[in-house]
């Protein structure tokens, strides 16, 4: 094992019981700023949606790229971001990655096309990929000590959860009294405190041996990623076909020839002998299950406020925050429960709980107010808080010093795939009950123009109530929410059933691994 660069502030390189000094818990707060950020670009510009659309006039394909084209860019470089920072140093590609970030920032706050916007936000994902995995990997070599790792893994888990949290809010009281272009403005005074601070308060570490990057690993970890992701999210804004499969295809085969070639390298982009560590990929499973539930459900909580109980933008929000903030304590919880109990034992019993909030939500048919809804996102949060500050902890653990970069990085493309597939499958199933329900229940009279767009989405059909009025309209209203209601249950007992699934993985497979 190489020591890295600046290792002896934290003791000699490879050591485990050297504790952390002052500068670095400083440090950590420091990076605490763009793990807030990095999350709150992903939920703040949805409030921002129907301004963006009044202002630009986007086509509905220009709107979806501009909502998603961010997590895309963001999922597709991580590795390459990640395993970049080991070569050029994390402090380095996490300052040149913050100033790109205000830079994107300011171009997406002043677009003046929906292209504009588009490219921008792309641009923004790409420095955004720096974020993530540098920080993560600083802290993998500012805290050698077991513990004080866990707990700041646990603060860093808990930032993100934050972030998420308090997007909603801020955006929509930002929205309130300015154009939709703030929402991206308050980003670059937060990057300028980063790039101001981060010198003086972050040391700086890269793997000393490292190789140039191989370019053709870069693009083929690329291809696989967005191509993966692209297909998956296609399928759950347009259901199963030709695109979709094609583009999942593509991903896999080019994912194949990706990892075919690590092994064959001297130096790959990538260890693929991480693979090999059991309890590496055991956290992996546990992390792409998590997330399968927690994106695929938050996605249909937003709209079941909105759509079905009425609410605007900033009180579902409000009724959403909390749930941020139980992640946040959850995360911050994370390392107490692990010295205390067995962490395979912390992880199933999380799944294990959270099965009993969303089995709740199965019981939303005929409910007129939000609160058991809001009763069963808290207890299945809190199921899963503590899980991700865990096994984020374990694969950290199992990677050395000068490949933290590398682990971070697959961590985090582990999270955006687990998000992904439960955006996708628990997308399509509600998708496919939605259109089911209607096309039995449908009111009779309906143009074949309304016909269609009202079974298209649940937003189709409210709009397509207001525009007939009068009893019909009623009738569609009430059809269509019962037919999202229907759907909504199935796919949270879908998630119990992943949630029950998980926890067996966690209580079988995670048992073995020591920590």
């Amino acid at each position: 094992m190489h020591g890295s660069e600046n290792a002896g502030q934290n003791g000699l390189p490879g050591s485990t019981d050297a504790k952390a000094t002052r500068r670095d818990w400083i440090g950590l707060a420091v990076l605490a700023l763009p793990c807030i950020l990095y999350s709150m670009d992903l939920t703040v510009l949805h409030l921002a949606v129907p301004q963006i659309a009044s202002a630009l006039k986007p086509s509905s394909s220009a709107l979806l790229w501009i909502v998603d084209i961010y997590g895309f860019m963001v999922a597709g470089t991580l590795i390459t971001m990640g395993t970049l920072g080991d070569r050029i140093g994390r402090r380095r590609l996490l300052l040149i990655g913050a100033a790109a970030f205000g830079l994107t920032s300011l171009l997406a706050a002043f677009s003046t096309s929906s292209e504009m916007l588009i490219v921008a936000r792309a641009l923004q994902g790409l420095a955004a990929a720096t974020l993530a995995p540098s920080t993560l990997s600083l802290i993998r070599n500012m805290f050698h000590d077991p513990g004080e790792r866990a707990f700041a893994i646990g603060v860093w888990v808990a930032c993100f959860s934050a972030g998420a949290a308090v997007g909603p809010l801020v955006g929509g009281a930002i929205l309130a009294h300015y154009w939709w272009g703030a929402v991206f403005i308050i980003n670059v005074p937060i990057m300028l405190l980063l790039l101001a601070v981060g010198p003086l308060l972050l040391p700086e570490f890269r793997d000393p041996n490292a190789a140039p990057m191989d370019l053709l690993s870069a693009a083929q970890s690329l291809v696989a990623v967005l191509a993966i992701i692209f297909g998956m999210k296609w399928t759950a804004e347009a259901g199963w076909g030709v695109v979709p499969a094609s583009a999942i295809g593509i991903g896999l085969v080019v994912g194949v020839l990706f990892f075919r070639r690590q092994v064959k390298l001297v130096h790959p982009l990538i260890d693929v002998g991480l693979f090999k560590v059991r309890g590496f990929n055991a956290a992996l499973l546990t992390n792409i299950l998590s997330l399968f539930v927690i994106f695929g459900t938050f996605l249909f909580i937003a709209q079941y406020l909105q759509l079905v109980l009425g609410m605007g933008p900033l009180e579902a929000g409000i009724w959403t925050a909390p749930s941020g903030v139980v992640f946040a304590v959850g995360s911050m919880a994370a390392p107490w429960l692990a010295q205390r109990f067995p962490p395979h034992r912390v992880i199933a019993s999380g799944f294990l709980i959270s099965a009993v909030g969303f089995l709740l939500i199965t019981q939303l048919h005929g409910v007129t107010g939000a609160w058991p809804m809001f009763a069963g996102m808290i207890i299945f949060c809190l199921g899963l808080s503590p899980i991700g500050a865990i096994t984020t902890d374990m694969v950290m653990a199992e990677a050395p010093p000068e490949r933290a970069g590398e682990a971070s990085s697959i961590s985090e493309t582990s999270f955006e795939f687990g998000g992904a597939l439960g955006i996708a499958v628990l997308g399509s199933v509600v998708t496919a009950v939605y259109r089911s329900v209607m096309a039995e229940g449908m009111p009779s009279g309906l143009a074949p123009e309304h016909m269609d767009a009202a079974q298209d989405t649940l937003g189709g059909a409210i709009e397509v109530a207001g525009q007939i009025g009068g009893e019909a309209g009623a009738r569609l209203m009430e059809t269509s929410r019962e037919a999202f209601v229907k759907a909504f249950e199935i796919a949270a007992g879908v998630s119990a059933v992943t949630a029950l699934f998980a926890a067996i993985v966690a209580a079988t497979i995670l048992k073995s691994v020591k920590r």
